[in-house]
């Protein structure tokens, strides 16, 4: 594209006429943005000549747009846009939000109103939609002015609106059919679907928590229009049994049905005879099911009695389709299926037997993508010890995580701080993010003056402790470029 761009207007005819039979194709979709956060930049000047030079040349043509939030009204006010029909905007935030997409604000100047594809990802999880009134605000801004919107997306990390007790003419859409978003309750799901998204054939739902108390009245009527449901919270046995159970009953006409679920003291764990009977009956054009649902009891709360050696104090059953598509996995132990999870980036291991040196190991073949990694044991690993010489060859691999930015140690024994922070045994060149017990850091680092474990130290720049304390030289030299320290 650089090149492309760089023989437009150089005062050729013959180039200006292949460079624009090549900008001219029948679709296209651009990304252009000024950050530097997942997707490449544009710098400052061939912006400018971009927004100058190429935009009103290619206006008609561009139908998608992906834009940095800082760049869009530089990007969106460059030219007429007749065909466009979708805009993502990344790194949205608060005062994006109010800046835009207030009653006040110039988003009537800024946005064609012919936009069907509306998807805002949130660049930080700490946000204002968590109130009522903005979420209202939301709406008023939105489904008010983009009167064709079809398909509206609001991602984000812990980004959860909240709808109870709004009037049914608020977040009432005649035209949206796809809807993908995070609500903080389960009655916040009861009111989206009690009649005022009428059109809606897709709704990709995250539910923060699944209540037990409703205090509302919700049409509970069937969702016939509904074709296509997505799923992911965490609930207990019970509510699962008496919330989640029924609300898939109403989606009778459902043809892909995906299911992220986490489901604790449950009597019985879910299986395909479960999902046949109480689920899919209701169901008869379902054909593409994708799920993850994980189950977990206590021994004595199972109604079919495992023996001892099947079973220690706390059981968790995970079923998945394949492959393996979700991006989070949580509480496996020492025995998993030799599936390579491509997905997943953030990934919880907790055992009441000792990980050993080859776990790791098997979690860096199956697990390539990881990046976010919680270790739970407090088990003594048998296999570790600074008198013990490696001479298995398995054992004396070194562990790669080669994306790995986030690990937390702070509930596991002092021999996993050896096992990752060594770096004859574990290599972390991205690690950015370390939580951890100080008192078992300073063990095994001898105090910050280890050379071992120094090296898996050196990028860190957020360290998260419970202790408010002096740090000495020797830490922040171990420690160069941390710039944050938390207690959570």
């Amino acid at each position: 594209m650089d090149v492309l761009y760089s023989l437009l207007n150089v005062d050729n005819q013959r180039l200006d006429m292949v460079v624009q039979e090549e900008m001219f194709t029948e679709n296209l979709n651009f990304v252009i943005t000024t950050s530097t956060d997942e997707i490449f930049p544009i710098a400052d000047h061939k912006m400018d000549r971009f927004c100058r030079n190429i935009l009103p040349i290619i206006n008609n043509n561009v139908k998608s747009l992906i834009l940095e939030s800082g760049s869009m009204e530089r990007i969106l006010l460059a030219a007429n846009y007749p065909n466009l029909t979708e805009i993502k905007l990344v790194n949205f935030t608060d005062k994006i939000f109010s800046r835009y997409f207030k009653a006040k604000s110039s988003v009537h100047r800024i946005f064609p109103q012919h936009i069907t594809d509306l998807i805002l990802v949130y660049k930080d999880s700490r946000h204002i939609f968590s109130m009522e009134q903005n979420t209202k605000e939301l709406h008023k801004n939105i489904f008010n002015f983009f009167r064709n919107l079809q398909h509206l997306s609001l991602d984000g990390s812990c980004l959860f609106l909240s709808f109870r007790n709004l009037p049914l003419t608020t977040w009432y859409a005649s035209n949206l059919k796809k809807l993908c978003i995070a609500v903080k309750r389960f009655d916040d799901c009861l009111a989206l679907l009690d009649g005022r998204l009428k059109e809606l054939t897709t709704f990709i739902l995250d539910i923060c928590t699944v209540n037990n108390n409703i205090s509302t009245v919700y049409n509970m009527d069937d969702l016939p229009n509904l074709k296509c449901f997505s799923l992911t919270c965490d609930c207990s046995g019970k509510q699962y049994d008496s919330k989640i159970v029924p609300l898939l009953r109403r989606m009778f006409n459902l043809e892909e049905l995906t299911l992220n679920i986490k489901i604790e003291n449950r009597t019985r764990f879910i299986d395909g005879i479960h999902l046949k009977n109480e689920v899919f009956v209701r169901m008869p054009r379902l054909y593409k099911f994708t799920f993850h649902i994980s189950t977990e009891t206590k021994l004595d709360h199972l109604v079919h009695v495992l023996s001892s050696d099947d079973i220690q104090k706390t059981f968790n059953c995970h079923v998945f389709s394949l492959p393996p598509v979700f991006d989070t996995l949580h509480s496996i132990g020492n025995t998993f299926p030799s599936i390579v999870f491509s997905y997943v980036t953030f990934l919880l291991v907790h055992d009441d037997v000792p990980f050993e040196h080859e776990f790791f190991l098997r979690v860096a073949k199956f697990f390539p993508s990881l990046k976010r990694f919680n270790v739970l044991n407090i088990k003594s690993q048998s296999q570790i010890s600074d008198s013990i010489a490696f001479t298995d060859n398995q054992l004396s691999s070194i562990v790669e995580y080669p994306h790995l930015i986030a690990l937390r140690l702070g509930l596991s024994h002092t021999d996993y701080y050896e096992q990752f922070l060594n770096n004859t045994r574990t290599h972390l060149p991205r690690l950015t993010q370390l939580k951890v017990n100080y008192t078992r850091l300073t063990f095994v680092t001898e105090n910050f003056t280890r050379d071992a474990t120094r090296l898996n130290c050196t990028n860190v720049k957020q360290l998260l402790i419970r202790e408010q304390l002096v740090h000495s030289e020797d830490f922040y030299i171990y420690f160069p470029v941390v710039t944050s320290f938390c207690t959570p």
